[in-house]
């Protein structure tokens, strides 16, 4: 079964998402060096494309080939800088507190990184003009979108 959302709640989300897909850096929370997890294939997704990325973990110090840094505060520009999260909810929570207080300025939350919590807290705090975060995914919508601002 597919959720059908009217034509305004679609126009936002590509809104939002070209908007994501504007900003000069990018960085991935939730990659390791398990090929097989999403949160990698998002970081090579970037890669791919030559995306100025940089991917955020808390004991790796390289994934692909890239440096990487142990917390979204560790972030040279965080303003300037829209960051992918592929993480369980539980760690979401505590990222999107960081977002909030680095005023990331957008931020494309994967299908299941969020949870009830997780909403609530876009929500409560006036982060849902920024955050993608109702199962936008993307691997599946970014070169879309990519094209289309073209």
């Amino acid at each position: 079964m597919y959720l059908r959302f009217p034509s305004y709640m679609m126009a936002n989300t590509i809104q939002k998402q070209t908007h994501f897909l504007s900003f000069p850096q990018y960085a991935v929370v939730g990659a390791s060096k398990d090929q097989s997890k999403f949160g990698t294939k998002v970081l090579k997704w970037y890669i791919q494309r030559n995306k100025p990325v940089t991917p955020v973990h808390p004991s790796d110090d390289e994934l692909e080939g890239i440096k990487t840094i142990r917390s979204l505060t560790d972030l040279p520009n965080p303003t300037e800088t829209a960051v992918s999260i592929i993480t369980p909810a539980k760690i979401t929570i505590d990222l999107l507190k960081q977002v909030k207080d680095l005023s990331i300025p957008a931020v494309w939350c994967q299908p299941g990184a969020t949870d009830v919590a997780c909403v609530q807290y876009i929500n409560e705090n006036g982060m849902s003009d920024r955050v993608l975060f109702e199962g936008e995914c993307i691997l599946r919508d970014g070169d879309g979108v990519l094209q289309a601002s073209m």
